[in-house]
């Protein structure tokens, strides 16, 4: 990760990030937002909060950010926040489906950037179908619901990354153990045709891979197996963005010199002029 001033001085950069924190509260004990100061961010995306608006005190809001935070119904599980450098014009809780919005799954807010039109970033949580029969069943659904909100946001012409713990790997080179993993939750194939959709047939951006098409760069790792130790990972965790950001995409990383979580940040930096 370079510092935005390495840049020529005219470039306006906006530096996006996503991160499952496996938990707000446990994530800053490790320093997450120690990271988030010099971390040249302007808006960080936080999927699995698990946190309430009680529990969510100052010592969580880092000073000069404009935050805010989608709680789940039940304490201690999912939801989500953004933390952002930029003012919002709006914040959006919710898709409109029970599944996501009782969850905390899925935030949006709004930005004025100085572009055609606003751009919305939104931080998603897509539920995880590795429990068993009936959470596949569920993640199914929401996968389903989600599609045709997609679709609606591509034909209203709609400026938006959506970042976030997606729970699916993409291609046989987002997996380390490609072979081994064919009949697992988060490697299914019609799960990955469901990104193949996303991408090939609605038109989003996987904007990591626009600029880093290389093996091993994943972004989750099992807590078994020193599967971290041994980069056994899975790249789960995406900025799928509407197709007007695909040339504005000039730099990514995932970051893991500092680990916060399971999830290591993945950082994207899109050219505003």
């Amino acid at each position: 990760m370079i510092p935005k001033d390495h840049y020529p001085s005219e470039a306006k950069i906006l530096r996006v990030v996503s991160i499952n924190v496996n938990g707000l509260r446990s994530s800053v004990t490790k320093g997450l937002l120690d990271w988030l100061e010099q971390s040249d961010a302007d808006v960080v995306c936080i999927q699995e909060s698990r946190i309430t608006h009680a529990q969510w005190t100052d010592k969580f809001k880092p000073e000069g950010w404009h935050t805010h935070l989608f709680p789940a119904e039940r304490a201690g599980y999912a939801g989500t926040a953004i933390y952002s450098r930029l003012p919002f014009l709006s914040v959006r809780d919710g898709l409109g489906f029970e599944l996501a919005d009782s969850q905390g799954r899925f935030i949006c807010a709004e930005f004025d950037l100085g572009l055609e039109q606003p751009v919305h970033i939104a931080s998603l949580y897509l539920p995880s179908g590795s429990s068993g029969e009936e959470a596949q069943i569920r993640k199914d659904q929401f996968l389903d619901e989600y599609k045709k909100i997609l679709k609606q946001w591509r034909d209203e012409n709609k400026s938006i990354i959506v970042c976030g713990d997606y729970n699916i790997v993409h291609k046989r080179i987002d997996i380390k153990n490609w072979s081994g993993n064919q009949k697992a939750s988060g490697c299914l194939p019609h799960e990955r045709a469901w990104l193949d959709h996303i991408y090939d047939e609605l038109g989003y951006v996987d904007t990591f891979r626009v600029v880093r098409p290389e093996p091993e760069l994943y972004s989750w790792w099992s807590n078994r197996g020193q599967a971290r130790a041994k980069n056994v990972g899975w790249r789960i965790d995406y900025q799928a963005c509407s197709p007007d950001w695909k040339t504005r995409t000039i730099n990514a990383w995932v970051y893991k010199d500092q680990w916060f979580s399971d999830h290591a940040p993945v950082i994207i930096d899109y050219r505003l002029n």
